[in-house]
């Protein structure tokens, strides 16, 4: 082996498994120069003329393709002629593998001081080379990203200014389609209240509350929300709040359903649906607070921002379980 690129890469291609994004192997090249550990040091010197690179500070020292260790340019130009490279490199390198990420493999080159980082597979063969300018290009991204979490943005700073600056076309596909989805949702709340006509149509009274029932719960979901999107946005999870959360729902459906039911009894006079309405409001918070809580971290999970999809979809869902517990709890009570 010598100290020349591989003829798939002498154009500078990176590896195959550059496939996977945000990882170690993103960014390795295997167009670095290569040696045989007994190889003299003024050879793989020799070598380097006439060849292109993507990096030369450090030479590869593989046997039988097998990492083995790692010489950087200042070694190999300090050795005395006929030293042997297995003499002056670096016998226990830092190796990642081609999946770790992209930010543990800057570290940890960082953390060792080494001009470059090998990528190696499970059997110790040799991937690749991260060179110096993409380690400094990942921890500058990682930098700017840990930046862009600390004032409250989601991704990357990039990320968010390219939000703010979309065209009008780009707008409307990050929103309109949840908004579609809030308009079959409005559609089927209409189906709900329709099926409970009956109910409706003895107690008229029940009607006046419906709105109150939904305004509410979506307000306390609207609170739960937007906590949960912001604390996503520094990285904080949300199995962190879940529980304080929850409990706090919770305690605040009590207290709005105690209020609504005391000025239900006391402006219209009917302990039925005063009854009624507090309980559907003491459920209908408690779910909101739940459903606030699930739908952000799962749209986090799946990939998509939950600035443009947890609002509405979140709407829609509150309030038709609002309306349905609200109705039901109605049924079950007014006779």
């Amino acid at each position: 082996m010598s100290a020349k690129p591989g003829p798939a890469e002498s154009g500078g291609e990176r590896t195959e498994a550059g496939r996977f994004v945000g990882t170690a192997a993103a960014h390795a090249t295997l167009a670095v120069p290569t040696a045989r550990p007994d190889e003299p040091v003024d050879t793989v010197l020799s070598n380097l003329r006439g060849h292109r690179f993507d990096s030369a500070a450090v030479v590869a020292v593989c046997r039988d393709e097998r990492l083995v260790g790692l010489a950087s340019i200042e070694q190999l130009l300090g050795a005395p002629p006929g030293t042997a490279v297995a003499a002056v490199m670096d016998a226990d390198p830092p190796v990642v593998t081609p999946r770790t990420t992209q930010e543990t493999a800057a570290w940890t080159a960082v953390h060792r001081a080494e001009p470059g980082l090998a990528v190696v597979d499970d059997d110790g063969v040799f991937r690749g080379l991260v060179p110096p300018d993409r380690l400094m290009a990942v921890l500058l991204a990682e930098h700017d990203e840990d930046l862009a979490r600390l004032g409250g943005f989601l991704g990357t700073a990039s990320a968010a200014r390219a939000a703010s600056g979309e065209r009008v076309r780009r707008r409307l596909w990050h929103r309109l389609p949840w908004l579609v989805v809030g308009l079959l949702g409005a559609m089927l709340s209409a189906g709900v209240v329709g099926a409970f006509e009956e109910v409706l149509q003895r107690q008229v009274l029940l009607a006046f509350f419906v709105p109150a029932v939904v305004y509410l719960a979506d307000a306390v979901g609207t609170q739960t929300e937007t906590l949960i999107v912001r604390g996503l946005s520094v990285g904080v999870p949300v199995r962190r709040v879940a529980v304080r959360e929850l409990v706090t729902g919770v305690l605040i459906g009590v207290s709005l359903a105690a209020a609504a039911a005391a000025l239900t009894l006391w402006l219209w006079g009917d302990g039925q649906v005063a009854v009624a309405v507090g309980i559907a409001l003491m459920a209908a918070c408690s779910i909101a607070t739940v459903v606030a809580m699930i739908l952000p971290w799962l749209l986090s999970r799946l990939g998509v921002d939950p600035v443009y999809g947890s609002g509405p979809l979140a709407t829609v869902v509150q309030d038709l379980l609002s309306i349905l517990v609200y109705l039901a709890a109605a049924t079950a009570v007014v006779t």
